[in-house]
């Protein structure tokens, strides 16, 4: 048994003692903080106009095959391709359909301004929390600067923040030292990091309070986030939403996660062997042959539209990925 099915096999025996002693054990304790979140594509028309029936379908979709929540306008959810004004009306409208999903709301600009607006607006319509990202126009800054734009939008965003951690996207690279800062503001819950790096992802969930939500952006950390009491936020939960949340249903039964991670692996081979990889347009159109329905939903440029032979191709994926349960 390797060192990860050790680990996992030992929580899930301390759970069983625990409980026969009368005493709560550890998930129960972190479940606020395990969940798992869908990094939710935002579903447009051929004009590239947002569709709101589509995303309500959507929603309905991914709490019935299990999802904890979704984080609305994400980098999957294409947050910068839309105005300040496109951005509170995608919000809005998911926030008034959260179908009981724990929603986080991506509002993370290039100018602190404008985070702040966004931020106010989502917390407003009833966010649980909002997703900021750094300043991403100047590249690598100085980490000072970082924590002093932040230090401007937590002086006026008062609802639960998590820092967005994507550098290879925004060229903004931090470490713990960063983080640690960010901690004087209370409201402050913890981060999601997308750098996908383990090394990196074990340096932050060791050297951050526990009470932070050290969320992983990526499939390979996932059962380090599990292993440390956090969540995750995931592009693949969008069409392998049964299979990640099969991993978090053995994780909170006490069992052994990894080989429904395995199950979740594997989807994800088959489905690249049929053409899909981070197209959004794939996305969209996998989920929506996941769900069942005819429609095709469009990604803005820079996003290229399909061919007939992808989407021949994915229809084929999606038939096979249905077939394996």
């Amino acid at each position: 048994m390797d060192t990860t099915r050790r680990m996992f096999v030992g929580m899930g025996a301390a759970a069983t003692a625990a409980a026969a002693a009368g005493v709560t054990p550890a998930i129960a304790q972190s479940a606020g903080k395990s969940k798992f979140w869908i990094a939710a594509v935002t579903p447009c028309d051929k004009s590239n106009k947002f569709d709101p029936g589509a995303y309500r379908e959507q929603l309905a979709w991914w709490k019935s095959q299990g999802a904890d929540g979704v984080l609305v306008l994400g980098t999957n959810g294409e947050g910068p391709s839309f105005s300040v004004a496109e951005r509170k009306a995608v919000a809005a409208f998911a926030l008034k359909n959260k179908m009981g999903l724990d929603m986080i709301v991506g509002t993370g600009t290039a100018n602190y301004q404008e985070a702040i607006e966004l931020s106010q607006h989502a917390a407003g319509e009833g966010a649980d929390s909002v997703l900021i990202t750094p300043p991403f126009f100047f590249k690598s800054p100085q980490q000072d600067g970082v924590v002093d734009y932040f230090d401007l939008i937590f002086a006026q965003v008062k609802s639960p923040v998590l820092y967005y951690h994507i550098p290879r996207v925004t060229g903004v690279p931090v470490d713990v030292t960063v983080l640690k800062a960010l901690t004087r503001h209370s409201n402050f819950i913890g981060l999601k990091n997308s750098n996908g790096d383990p090394a990196e992802y074990q340096a932050f969930a060791s050297g951050l309070p526990a009470s932070l939500n050290i969320i992983s952006g990526t499939d390979n950390n996932m059962l380090a986030a599990l292993r440390h009491g956090s969540g995750v936020i995931l592009g693949s939960g969008n069409v392998y939403t049964k299979q990640v949340a099969a991993v978090f249903a053995a994780h909170r039964a006490g069992r052994d996660p990894q080989p429904e991670f395995d199950r979740l692996m594997a989807a994800v081979k088959l489905m690249r062997a049929n053409g899909y990889g981070n197209n959004y347009n794939a996305i969209k159109y996998a989920l929506n042959q996941m769900m069942g329905v005819s429609r095709i939903n469009y990604a803005r440029p820079p996003h290229v539209p399909l061919t007939d032979q992808k989407m021949a191709s994915l229809r084929a994926g999606v038939a096979q990925l249905k077939a394996m349960g």
